[in-house]
């Protein structure tokens, strides 16, 4: 009996054991959303960023993929530019808001709204109602996001589906339970009304321009209709610190709201859900009816759950490092939340730039929250190779924009036009689904993209609105932007040179679609403005310089400083914004050993800096120089050091995701250094296998054994098990699928990928 008894018992050791084997952890459980909600802390931003750009900016949104609205807990009552709605490092909540922010962003939140649970005495303003809260109490997923209040006894969580939120507050004592609804105007406006009859509160936000809108309205609003689970005990509305008891609405005071109280039993539940909508009311409860109708909390949640999973489970991967499973999956989470579907179910919506008309996105969504200037490098390539529907959905939307206002919009928010970056990346973005395959460009939009690059508009008004290219009359006149002009009608005033080398990379982006659309003349005109980038790079310097219209190049210079002609950045730094002709800056420089001599000088005096889009290309171009190794190295260490588990862990602005798109290609192990050239940039795998699920049905595996332990230099290539030595990869290839196999090691092999007839495409060679 000892014997059958040890061996039964040591059966069932090994069938847990099995058992416990085969469970797999969920790739949304790695998502941690409270990475990047506080200061960062990695070795570049501590060095280079100043005020809101040393932090990322993100906050822990509970949202489908790029949802109409984000779900956030509020620690910030505004919707000031550059204030994000919560920092890790508040000690306060004050509410749980219904937001528009724009992830990772120093632009401002609109047409939001925000909801507390109050427990015992009234308290209606956020700064009266607000209660510490412990971090420890305190769980945050893509699908759900739970915190206990001790000082109201309150448990409270959230989650939503595409369009709508749901809340459910746990009461522990029993008493009076209030839960107070308001819109964060910071201009005195909104509206609330009680609906008793109904348990609903609704209500509203107008929404407002900054950039080039000074304030102006945007012709719409965040609309809301909150639906409570219970009957309303009392109801009310309150402005300022004056409660109205009763009263069933209140419109434009200041600090104006709603509230509901309840007389709740202990471990009494309360649920809300909200309808949004950016076009009425009606529309908004139309919203709420639809995607909530049958459903409770916890159906919703797990509906979440899997929505998250689906689109995550598009790129597994295997390694040997926990910590690095959660970077990837919450990079890749960070890289799906913008931009943001604006029409509702049945696909109406407010026409773009000032929302006269109601129109209808039928079968697809319009989207609105491009932070273009960011996302086109490698966000947008993302989404073209991961989810490209959505993104030709995305690029339908830029040229409706273009049909509704008259121009294609260069950095489009709150559904109007500005001009809050430089650049006119619309272009590049475009040309880069158009040249991979993701959408056909007819005549008609083709001209939307030519009037872009070669008009301006007819009137200053126009202009000033931000439609069109800044300083392009200067451009075209000079073949770059002069000193002299200050481009005043911009959020970001001079930034001359980083202008002229964007439109140059534009045009080129312009040229690679006038190419494919036969159209000989202007493809001409544009591959030789593609070259103006050399009219401000200075040979003596080895850098780019602000030069003034009489072709002098100006006397105060210092590349290692910020400069005003210069965005966000040092001329040495945006010396290497050529992502279309580094060969042609590789002559500039001398050939390839200046050009790599150059490049050793800049990273030795710690000049770059991750934490700024405009370098993310920057650790790739030892790939068109023959040493392709330092890539490797260097972007390993940027992974490394620039991205970590903690809250302070990403390394600046995320930009609608764009910080976090980089880490995802990166780990992946290849980047779109060129938007518009269907090719990518090999760096090398950080994992042991990686599984790509295209949209087409076939698989991409890569396959890169001991990548997750560290070795990470490129031994050699095979695709489809053919020996490989060049060291890019075809976008077409790799929607065909097959295998990566990728030999690593501890130890550089510099014959990998060396010579010229291996490296990547440049527009000189």
């Amino acid at each position: 009996m000892k014997i059958k008894y040890i061996i039964y018992i040591v059966c069932a050791i090994l069938l847990a054991a099995c058992s416990k084997n085969t469970e797999r952890t969920l790739y949304v459980d790695y998502v941690n959303p409270l990475i990047g909600t506080a200061p960062s802390t990695t070795l570049s931003a501590l060095k280079h960023s100043e005020k809101k750009e040393s932090n990322a900016q993100v906050v822990p949104c509970v949202s489908t993929p790029f949802g109409m609205t984000n779900w956030t807990p509020q620690t910030k009552s505004t919707e000031t530019k550059c204030d994000a709605p919560y920092y890790y490092t508040d000690s306060i909540i004050t509410g749980f808001r219904g937001s528009h922010w724009l992830s990772g962003s120093c632009v401002q939140d609109y047409g939001s709204f925000s909801l507390m649970p109050v427990f015992g005495d009234f308290k209606c303003l956020p700064e009266e109602r607000g209660t510490k809260y412990s971090h420890d109490a305190e769980q945050a997923t893509p699908y759900s996001y739970q915190v206990y209040l001790n000082e109201y006894h309150t448990n409270v969580e959230m989650t939503a589906t595409k369009r709508c939120g749901l809340l459910r507050f746990t009461f522990d004592k029993e008493g009076l339970a209030h839960i107070v609804i308001n819109p964060n105007s910071d201009e005195g406006e909104g509206f609330i009304r009680i609906l008793p009859e109904r348990n609903e509160i609704i209500g509203y936000n107008p929404v407002h321009r900054i950039y080039q809108g000074q304030g102006q309205k945007a012709g719409f609003s965040g609309y809301f209709v909150a639906r409570f689970s219970h009957d309303f005990s009392s109801y009310g509305v309150y402005q300022g610190d004056q409660k109205y008891e009763l009263d069933e609405q209140v419109a434009n005071p200041q600090n104006l709201g709603g509230y509901a109280s309840f007389n709740v039993l202990e471990k009494e539940c309360i649920e809300v859900s909200i309808g949004t909508s950016f076009t009425s009311i009606e529309q908004a409860r139309k919203n709420l009816e639809v995607e909530t109708n049958g459903i409770d909390f916890d159906i919703a949640k797990n509906k979440l759950r899997d929505i998250w999973e689906e689109q995550l489970s598009k790129v597994r991967v295997e390694g040997k490092q926990e910590e690095d499973n959660v970077k990837f999956y919450t990079a890749l989470y960070h890289s799906l939340l913008q931009p943001r579907t604006f029409n509702d179910v049945d696909g109406t919506y407010v026409s773009f730039a000032g929302g006269k008309q109601i129109l209808n996105s039928g079968d697809s969504d319009y989207y609105v929250d491009f932070s273009m200037w960011d996302t086109y490098r490698a966000s947008h390539p993302l989404f073209n190779l991961l989810v490209p529907e959505a993104n030709a959905d995305m690029m339908k939307s830029m040229f409706l924009k273009a049909e509704q206002g008259g121009w294609l919009p260069i950095f489009p928010c709150w559904n109007s036009y500005t001009s809050a970056m430089i650049g006119d990346h619309v272009i590049a973005t475009i040309a880069d689904a158009y040249l991979k395959g993701v959408i056909n460009v007819t005549d008609e939009q083709y001209v939307y993209l030519l009037q872009n690059a070669f008009k301006s508009p007819e009137t200053f008004k126009e202009y000033e609105q931000g439609k069109g290219r800044r300083a392009l009359d200067s451009y075209l006149k000079y073949g770059y932007v002069p000193l002299e002009d200050e481009v005043l009608e911009s959020f970001h005033h001079r930034e001359q040179v980083s202008r002229t080398l964007e439109y140059a990379f534009d045009d080129f982006a312009l040229y690679q679609v006038a190419i494919k659309k036969g159209d000989k003349k202007n493809a001409e005109l544009l591959k030789q403005r593609a070259l103006n980038y050399m009219n401000v790079y200075s040979r003596p310097d080895s850098s780019v310089r602000g030069r003034l219209a009489d072709g002098k190049f100006t006397d105060n210079f210092d590349k290692l400083i910020r400069q005003p002609y210069i965005t966000e950045g040092t001329p040495w730094q945006y010396t290497w914004y050529v992502p279309h002709d580094v060969k042609g800056l590789i002559d500039l420089m001398g050939g390839d050993e200046g050009f790599n001599s150059n490049l050793d000088r800049f990273h030795e005096a710690k000049q770059y800096w991750h934490g700024n889009e405009p370098g993310h290309q920057i650790p790739f171009l030892y790939n068109y120089s023959g040493q392709p190794w330092k890539t490797q190295k260097l972007v390993t260490d940027i992974m490394k050091n620039e991205y970590d588990c903690t809250v302070g862990g990403l390394s600046g602005n995320d930009d609608a995701g764009q910080m976090s798109a980089w880490y995802v290609f990166a780990a992946m192990g290849f980047y779109p250094v060129c938007p518009s050239v269907p090719e990518y940039v090999i760096s090398g795998p950080h994992f042991d296998e990686i599984t790509i699920q295209l949209n087409n049905g076939n698989e991409l595996i890569i396959k890169a054994k001991g990548a997750s332990s560290g070795k990470n230099y490129i031994q050699s290539l095979k695709v489809n098990g053919v020996l490989a030595e060049k060291n890019f990869l075809n976008h077409f290839d790799i929607i065909n699928g097959g295998i990566l196999e990728f030999e690593m090691g501890d130890e550089p092999n510099k014959n990998w990928g060396v010579i010229p007839e291996c490296r990547p495409f440049s527009m000189g060679r």
